[in-house]
């Protein structure tokens, strides 16, 4: 990290103490942590001048338990929203999916309850967020982007699952803090996305929550509409001006710069997704 960056991000982390005695610095651990998110090296690898790999390791995996890098990212994204750097006029919800490396797929199997006791892979429990699909196994990163190419919420899924049906639980995740006072923002003015987000469940949270949309019809939903008639309501509006699908996409790449996060290589998911949000705190920091 620069200088300017580590100044901007000290007040926000925790204290240095634990148990067994004070922690090593925080900053030398973060920047073996996000030396280790950029080059997606094994923890093992990690140079000297960080310490000692499994410090650097356990105090990643430790905030990404616990909550640690959600509450930072939120911190950036709340002094970001009083300088008035966060673009609310047009939100982008997008996906992509991540490989599996052979060291995410390596998880113990839990033995299932019942006379057979067969042995269910843990990596293909929902929680776990790996699935297979026509890619072998994946993992897929669904995310709410803001005008500016930086992510303003992050959702982890099985790789072959639907994006439509994600879509509500990412705007939920959208949480910017008001340090003024005041209830935190969850809304954007505007919401964008593909074909892929196109549903009358969707259509009906957008309107339910005031919030205008640009999302493109499939062939099959507008031939069933009209072929319904009157019940098949109003043709979705689509304003191909505002269609900014540009915007997610170009911040998708901005985060799958980093190597560990276009590969998956944690078994955990809630370590992957600490990856993930360690690296969205970088791109915060630098603008």
């Amino acid at each position: 990290m620069t200088h300017r960056e580590w100044l901007f991000l000290e007040p926000r982390l925790p204290p240095l103490g634990g148990r067994g005695g004070r922690w090593n610095d925080h900053r030398t651990v973060i920047n073996g942590i996000l030396f280790r998110i950029r080059t997606g090296v094994p923890w093992r690898d990690l140079p000297e001048r960080y310490g000692s790999w499994k410090t650097v390791y356990e105090r990643h995996r430790r905030w990404s338990a616990d909550g640690t890098w959600e509450r930072i990212l939120q911190s950036v994204q709340a002094d970001a929203d009083l300088a008035g750097r966060i673009d609310w006029s047009m939100v982008g919800v997008g996906s992509t999916s991540c490989p599996a490396h052979q060291h995410a797929a390596g998880a113990r199997k839990a033995k299932a309850a019942g006379p057979e006791k067969r042995s269910t892979p843990r990596h293909h429990r929902r929680d776990e967020g790996l699935g297979r699909s026509r890619g072998g196994l994946t993992c897929k990163i669904h995310l709410a982007g803001e005008g500016g190419c930086r992510p303003m919420a992050l959702l982890l899924a099985p790789g072959q699952w639907g994006d439509a049906p994600q879509m509500v639980e990412i705007l939920d995740r959208i949480r910017v803090p008001r340090p003024l006072g005041g209830r935190p923002r969850t809304r954007p003015d505007h919401v964008s996305g593909d074909k892929a987000y196109s549903s009358p469940r969707n259509r009906r949270y957008l309107r339910r929550c005031h919030i205008r949309h640009t999302i493109p019809e499939p062939k099959h939903q507008r031939a069933n509409r009209r072929r319904r008639g009157r019940e098949g309501g109003r043709p979705a509006g689509f304003d191909h001006d505002r269609y900014r699908r540009n915007e997610v996409e170009r911040t998708i790449n901005r985060l799958k710069n980093s190597r560990a996060v276009a590969t998956r290589y944690d078994k955990r998911a809630y370590v992957f997704h600490g990856t993930i949000t360690a690296a969205a705190i970088r791109l915060w920091l630098r603008q």
